[in-house]
């Protein structure tokens, strides 16, 4: 029995208003993946335009189509059609038509063999404007010098998973940019393969120049959650014993600066200042670990979803 015949796989693609992109993207999947079992699955994620009448109009068996109650944003909408999938391998791609389909086929060929469990694109001569282009370089910098894991691309969305570590990803936030991390991190064997890249179709862009903090802020959140979850007094307790010393260091100067120079001290805003930064900056971000943990183990304690389905249509048909 040829198994490229038998082989079941899920297409998952969050859309977001890409009406004008759907259609093509849809044929060349089809072309791409002749003679493979598969399913499309398109998680829109509350378009504003008319992408889900586009969907269903296509009447087409492969096309699974989910749409969910609001706007959740990328991660969850992916999570949404992981959850869904029932594909051997799981291959994720944005809706954008600037990952091409054609290369699914080759990366299949490589977690065909067995030896990895995730295969993930480097986008090459990348078409995309700065504003898009900067926030990638920071990200894939900081995950480098962070985690030690060397990912040229992480925000190529086109990848192939096998079904198991598919199904182990918990993405929330904007996780969905530290995906192959996440994977890593599970113990997935990492394959990097060299992938095209177009410029959009048509539409534009949902992303800017914030996403730059969004990704440093869900990057630390990870980093906390796999290295201090379990001992969280060695992150806290380093910090907390270093703000110990430096208000020791603070308040011996200010004794000398008292009782040897006989200077007042009491009218130094620079001191009330420094202290009020540093003291609401550690409140802060403790309270977002916390307050993300306790998300988190909302969710997960009870089974449930972070999104909600409004309709599940397959070939058009609800």
């Amino acid at each position: 029995m040829n198994p490229v015949t038998t082989l079941a796989l899920s297409v998952v693609v969050p859309l977001y208003n890409e009406e004008e992109n759907v259609t093509l993207l849809t044929q060349k999947i089809h072309e791409s993946l002749k003679g493979y079992n598969y399913q499309i699955i398109y998680v829109d994620d509350f378009s504003k335009d008319a992408t889900r009448k586009v969907v269903k109009e296509m009447k087409d068996d492969k096309v699974h189509l989910i749409e969910l109650k609001k706007n959740y944003g990328q991660s969850l909408a992916l999570a949404a059609g992981l959850d869904y999938a029932e594909g051997e391998f799981i291959i994720t791609m944005d809706g954008d038509l600037q990952n091409d389909p054609s290369d699914i086929p080759q990366m299949l060929e490589q977690a065909l063999s067995g030896e990895y469990d995730v295969i993930t694109g480097i986008r090459q001569k990348r078409k995309d404007s700065l504003v898009k282009k900067i926030p990638s370089k920071i990200a894939n910098f900081l995950v480098r010098r962070i985690t030690k894991l060397d990912i040229k691309d992480n925000g190529c969305a086109l990848k192939v998973f096998t079904r198991d570590i598919a199904k182990d990803l918990n993405l929330y936030g904007e996780m969905h940019r530290f995906i192959t991390l996440l994977a890593h991190l599970e113990g997935a064997q990492i394959k990097q393969v060299p992938v095209k890249h177009h410029a959009r179709h048509a539409g534009v862009s949902k992303y800017g120049l914030e996403r730059v903090f969004k990704v440093v802020a869900d990057m630390m959140l990870l980093l906390f959650i796999r290295k201090y979850f379990q001992r969280p007094i060695h992150l806290f307790g380093i910090f907390g014993v270093l703000l110990i010393m430096l208000g020791f260091l603070i308040n011996v100067y200010l004794l000398i600066v008292k009782f040897g120079m006989g200077e007042d001290i009491g009218t130094r805003p620079l001191l009330i200042f420094g202290m009020m930064f540093i003291l609401g900056g550690i409140q802060l971000f403790t309270i977002g670990i916390v307050m993300e943990l306790l998300i988190r183990t909302y969710y997960e304690s009870q089974k449930k979803r972070p999104y909600r389905i409004k309709k599940i249509s397959i070939g058009g048909e609800s």
